[in-house]
């Protein structure tokens, strides 16, 4: 296990009826911006909470921040909040709501431009923000990372910064969610997951179980949530798991990939593909094609998660590859390129911007513009 340093401040206020506490948890002497998305939240009792919770107090909306937020929209935000002196922000719904609420927060803070302050990689500054989470997948509501589109070049990057304050979660806001929108944040939160879980062997052995716990729950879970979506114990334990997929927990000095999570936001800048439903596409693509590399990984992770016990320890680590995007398409996600109408123009601007970007991704640095190329080809 490598050397590192944790810490995680975000407070997690977790359960039914919990909204409520935002009166208590939001200092009564700030300047309060409230951030949304398009509208979702007055359609399932969400914003009436929040109206209600905070009856007598003032504050500042702020709408339309997209599902896959675009800096162009949250620097009109940040103009309103330097206008209004804001020095709080709570987001309310889901992880790009909270995304581009943190670069708000930056850019409040800052006066340097809010795509240059995503370019930078990280946000020296920013005023305290909290969320109120409606959609679990990202984990953003638990970490200090955040990842922004730029439309006019259609680029998505990634920063980090600060953690929310803190983060409330009430699983009944999930009732209202499409069952595409849950699948989405299942194909997330397992990838998520993945990302940390799937690289050098033998790093920790607590780490190892921790996130297996966390894969072995969410296949679990997800068949039932299709038949009950609105089983609050099913719901309570995908919040959480969705959380616990990105809040350090199940990192702590292990070596990580994210290669999937890069190429993935290429295709959604691209192609307007979903972030969960991107990576449920990529991720069998990468293990085909970095399958020697993580060779040993996946032969422990077909035994515990799938129970591959037989075969030559090839056809198992094969097995394992097919059970993973199984269990993507059983959420009732496409995992082939073809299937969404993406081809080799849009493999050919990943490979090139990579190239162009001088970038190499993964737990051994070795994706590259050409290993992204055909990570993509197996995807078709």
């Amino acid at each position: 296990m490598k050397n590192f340093i944790f810490q995680n401040p975000t407070k997690l206020v977790f359960g039914k009826g919990q909204i409520e506490k935002i009166s208590e948890l939001i200092p009564q002497d700030v300047n309060l911006l409230i951030t949304y998305g398009g509208g979702s939240v007055t359609k399932n009792g969400v914003y009436d909470q929040v109206k209600n919770a905070l009856k007598g107090r003032s504050y500042t909306e702020f709408w339309g921040i997209e599902a896959n937020p675009r800096v162009e929209t949250l620097r009109k935000a940040i103009v309103l909040g330097k206008q209004k002196n804001i020095n709080f922000i709570l987001a309310v719904g889901g992880g790009s709501v909270l995304d581009g609420t943190k670069l708000i927060a930056a850019g409040i803070a800052s006066d340097i431009d809010a795509w240059d302050i995503v370019l930078s990689g990280v946000a020296e500054k920013q005023i305290p923000f909290a969320s109120i989470m409606t959609v679990p997948a990202t984990g953003s509501e638990m970490n200090g990372a955040a990842v922004i589109t730029r439309e006019e070049t259609q680029e998505k990057y990634g920063f980090g910064g600060d953690y929310p304050r803190f983060s409330i979660l009430d699983p009944e806001v999930t009732y209202s969610l499409s069952e595409h929108q849950v699948a989405c944040g299942l194909a997330d939160a397992y990838t998520h997951v993945l990302e940390q879980y799937m690289t050098t062997p033998g790093q920790s052995r607590i780490m190892d179980r921790w996130a297996e716990g966390v894969l072995l729950t969410v296949i679990e879970i997800a068949p039932k949530i299709k038949e009950n979506p609105k089983d609050y114990d099913l719901m309570a334990d995908y919040m959480l798991s969705a959380t616990l997929a990105l809040n350090d927990f199940i990192r702590m000095g292990i070596t990580q990939d994210w290669a999937t999570h890069q190429i993935g936001h290429e295709l959604t800048a691209l192609n307007g593909i979903t972030h969960g439903h991107s990576l449920a596409i990529v991720m069998p693509g990468l293990l085909r094609v970095l399958k020697q590399q993580k060779f040993d990984k996946l032969l422990q992770y077909g035994e515990r998660i799938f129970n591959i016990t037989e075969g030559s320890d090839d056809e198992k680590v094969n097995k394992a590859i097919e059970k993973t995007e199984e269990f993507y398409r059983s959420l009732g996600l496409t995992t082939r390129l073809s299937e969404e109408g993406v081809g080799e123009e849009t493999i050919e601007t990943i490979a090139r911007r990579f190239n162009e970007r001088g970038v190499a991704f993964g737990e051994n640095q070795n994706v590259t513009g050409e290993v992204a190329r055909e990570i993509l080809n197996k995807c078709l």
